[in-house]
């Protein structure tokens, strides 16, 4: 899928592996709204998964490694500076669409989820136009995607 860094095959899930960093503001962005859906779990397990190529229990350590260390997070920027380091421009854009796929797995847009992408966004110098873009191809992917139009 997405030809993200990763820290090594089979190494244990560490708070500056940029897989970690990136699992934390996917699970982010999946609770931002206060609800935890079963398809958004689902779809949250399935982009770690194709992009880390990783399954069992090396699946189930990173799920839970980035649900630990969002869960003791104070903000964003812990993880949006590991990622900004170790991805090149392109692979930030690739990342906020990733977002944007976890914000869509249950059919809507929550304005708190909305609002989690564009400062991740920022953080990681993705541009308005490709933040727009990467939700707009997110959203055309699910049949009756509902959200706000923020964004235009």
């Amino acid at each position: 899928m997405t030809d993200l860094p990763s820290a090594g095959a089979h190494s244990r899930p560490r708070a500056d592996d940029p897989r970690v960093a990136a699992a934390a503001l996917l699970y982010h962005v999946m609770s931002a709204d206060g609800v935890r859906q079963d398809v958004e779990w689902e779809r949250f397990k399935a982009i770690l998964a194709e992009t880390y190529s990783v399954e069992g229990q090396e699946l189930e350590a990173l799920a839970a490694a980035g649900e630990k260390a969002d869960n003791e997070a104070i903000d964003l920027y812990a993880f949006t500076s590991v990622l900004k380091r170790d991805l090149d421009p392109e692979q930030r854009k690739a990342f906020i669409g990733l977002m944007w796929e976890i914000v869509y797995a249950d059919g809507e847009l929550h304005e708190l989820e909305d609002n989690t992408v564009w400062r991740v966004a920022e953080l990681l110098d993705v541009e308005r136009v490709d933040r727009v873009a990467a939700r707009r191809k997110a959203a055309a992917e699910v049949p009756g995607a509902k959200g706000s139009a923020n964004d235009e």
